[in-house]
């Protein structure tokens, strides 16, 4: 048996990519698109067909909604495609430039959810991707009361996990990979997997969640090495780039089940509750969570830009 398979046992499986190919190699169970990723699959010819088709879908548009109806949709059809590889659900992401509007997070969210039925897709299978700052928590929670579940992004704190679990809302990704990234660089420590600040950020909420038996799943995201995914096996979820499902599918490395609900430590006497001005207050005092989540919302944007401009190349040939 090998490392990814050792794995299985013990976590959901979700692969870090929209490569049709690469989900149906690694059997996945889960799968995400965002700009990021549907902008790398653009780039192969056999994803054309699904451009072109949302192209057509939008060419009557005026022109200054054309692109933007043409990008979302792109998302959807490449999220359709994905459901009919996975058996689980699909976490499609609301445009980061709505990351500090609430109303318009809510609204995109629904509007999302439409677009998926439309096409035949229950809304039980899809996750809308919203990254976790209080308003964007606050919007999960109000489409939560729609009957709409999701996955808050570009989690680096316990204080941004607390905000989501007293919603109980329905999944969170806390980022390894960056809050390992930016210790490392200040530090110049190469840490090791059991050392590792993005770790010890994954066993704290979910050590949290579980002792509180907080039912808002945890699947760590941004992966550096196989250490780290090591060291959370047995985490509800993780997300994980081909490159590294590669790796430990042609490794016969160990995995026991490191996080294990029945044997946490307790660390935490109560439920906590958070309200805006202490959640902010603990982004503000924490100079690797506010960096990298504004980092974070960043990067989606200027990748969805960059998704705009394939798109418009397309229709000026």
């Amino acid at each position: 048996m090998n490392a990814l398979n050792r794995l299985k046992q013990w976590t959901t499986i979700v692969a870090d990519t929209s490569d049709f190919n690469v989900l149906a190699q690694y059997q996945a169970k889960e799968a995400t698109t965002n700009p990021s990723l549907i902008l790398q699959a653009s780039q192969k010819e056999e994803y054309q067909y699904l451009i072109e088709k949302a192209l057509k879908k939008n060419q009557n548009l005026p022109s200054s909604q054309k692109i933007e109806a043409s990008c979302l949709y792109l998302l959807i059809l490449f999220g359709k495609e994905i459901l009919d590889i996975i058996p689980g659900r699909v976490s499609t992401e609301v445009n980061a430039y709505l990351s500090f509007n609430k109303k318009k997070t809510i609204s995109m969210g629904e509007k999302i959810i439409k677009m998926y039925e439309k096409e035949g897709i229950e809304r039980e299978r899809i996750l809308i991707k919203i990254p976790a700052t209080w308003e964007g928590i606050q919007a999960a929670m109000e489409l939560k009361k729609k009957g709409i579940q999701s996955n808050l992004t570009l989690i680096f704190s316990i204080e941004q996990a607390i905000a989501c679990a007293q919603y109980d809302l329905a999944l969170i990704s806390p980022f390894v990979g960056r809050v390992f990234d930016w210790y490392k660089e200040k530090t110049g420590i190469h840490y090791s997997s059991q050392e590792d600040p993005g770790v010890l950020l994954v066993k704290e909420i979910y050590s949290y969640y579980k002792q509180m038996e907080i039912k808002t799943e945890i699947m760590g995201a941004s992966f550096r090495n196989i250490g780290q995914i090591q060291a959370l096996s047995g985490c509800d979820l993780l997300t994980i780039s081909p490159q590294l499902l590669e790796e430990m599918k042609s490794s016969e490395m160990i995995f026991p089940q490191e996080l294990n609900s029945q044997n946490i430590t307790k660390t935490f006497s109560k439920k906590i509750s958070i309200n805006e001005k202490e959640f902010q207050k603990a982004l503000s005092n924490s100079k690797m969570a506010n960096e990298n989540l504004r980092k974070g919302i960043q990067k989606f944007c200027i990748d969805a830009k960059q998704l705009e401009n394939v798109l418009k190349k397309k229709i000026s040939k």
